[in-house]
């Protein structure tokens, strides 16, 4: 993992701690290392306007995660909060900026590009949560297996019948969108992939 800061050790192992727990399918610190991949395509592609904020706003927007739960997102926020005041306190870091970030991604599916206003710290915003949705447009196979990932996660959560019932529901809503993605960097790339794999998913056509 690319370091944009140098984590103290007590920080890093705290982090890899919190996405072990409780085990995950999907969610894990690979989902992680999978996001500060994109990072590095957006720093080389448009951009960040606040990269350090973006990056840490990463590594921490899973930290906490239990299946059916609605505050996953805030408690991941907060303790990033948390977080970066007790191990980066002189880095002169926006740390409502990060929980911010983090805050978003439970907005995934609901939010259009124009909700998030003209400036750059709006491009980061939709860079960032483009960046967590990117799954959508991976190739075929690795789309399937993240699928199934989810799946095995809420197993023994929910029952099955309304866990894919949901499913069903948050998937098809993503397909009625005029935007998947919500910048134009990841629209170009991914869109026409992420409609094809959600229409596979759902069994419909065109």
């Amino acid at each position: 993992m690319r370091e944009l800061i140098p984590l103290p050790p007590d920080m890093l192992e705290a982090l890899r701690a919190a996405y072990a727990t409780p085990p995950r399918a999907y969610h894990h610190f690979g989902h992680v290392e999978a996001l500060l991949r994109l990072f590095d395509e957006v720093e080389a592609g448009p951009g960040w306007a606040r990269p350090r904020e973006a990056w840490l706003a990463m590594l921490y927007h899973d930290a906490v995660y239990e299946p059916g739960r609605r505050d996953n997102e805030a408690r991941s926020a907060a303790l990033a909060a948390s977080s970066i005041t007790r191990w980066l306190p002189h880095e002169g870091l926006d740390v409502a900026h990060v929980a911010g970030l983090i805050e978003l991604t439970a907005r995934h599916g609901a939010l259009s590009p124009d909700e998030l206003g003209p400036g750059p710290d709006d491009d980061d915003r939709r860079n960032f949560l483009d960046c967590d949705m990117a799954i959508l447009g991976a190739a075929p196979d690795v789309f399937d297996a993240y699928d199934r990932a989810i799946a095995e996660e809420y197993r023994g959560v929910v029952p099955a019948w309304l866990y894919r019932l949901n499913r069903r529901r948050f998937l098809r809503g993503l397909l009625r969108r005029e935007r998947i993605y919500l910048g134009d960097f990841f629209h170009a790339r991914l869109d026409a992939a992420a409609r094809g794999n959600l229409r596979r998913a759902l069994g419909v056509e065109r």
